[in-house]
């Protein structure tokens, strides 16, 4: 007998690297999400630069996913947890540079709190580097003193070329929702 199919719910997940081709490992890490078992990619943030908040290492890529699934708030942490893992994700100590770090923000309208998962993220409205992002893809959410709480962190969008997830180029709508997504044709793109 199959369990019984839950009702999709979107959830944000915030992305960030600052080790190796980070930019690449954050559009990488779209496609991926994409993947998952029960989701799909709604829409994504433009990319953003940020330097490592509480943290040491180069300058960090940010962005936000916003994904439509129907994993439970604890089966999609397992499978962020094992994209990070994919990725070379090591934790040699509180806030390490990463390869990719994966946090989830947003579950719905849910509230989780257990020692595992909190939901929405205790910290993502002190942080200009999920605040922006999330506000590209889920304005709705994100309000005026938030935004103005962030505003005096540097952070900057990185300039694209309307890449999707790396050897794709998406189409986008005014609001960032990717719209289409088709693979690069010879010559087009990078």
């Amino acid at each position: 007998m199959q369990p019984p199919v839950r009702e999709p719910v979107t959830a944000c997940v915030a992305l960030g690297a600052n080790l190796g081709d980070a930019r690449k490992a954050v559009l990488q890490t779209f496609e991926a999400l994409n993947n998952l078992p029960g989701t799909r990619l709604k829409g994504r943030s433009r990319l953003y630069r940020s330097a490592p908040h509480e943290a040491q290492g180069p300058d960090f890529v940010n962005a936000v996913a916003q994904l439509e699934t129907s994993l439970s708030a604890p089966d999609l942490l397992d499978a962020l947890q094992a994209l990070e893992a994919q990725a070379g994700r090591e934790r040699p100590y509180v806030n390490a540079p990463r390869t990719l770090d994966l946090d989830l923000i947003l579950y719905g309208q849910s509230r989780i709190d257990s020692p595992r998962l909190q939901v929405p993220h205790p910290r993502w409205r002190e942080r200009a580097f999920v605040v922006l992002p999330l506000a590209d893809v889920w304005p709705d959410q994100v309000s005026a003193q938030d935004r103005a709480r962030v505003a005096n962190q540097p952070i900057e969008v990185i300039p694209e070329d309307k890449a999707c997830p790396f050897g794709f180029v998406a189409d986008f709508a005014a609001d960032h929702q990717v719209v289409t997504c088709r693979a690069l044709s010879c010559g087009e793109g990078r």
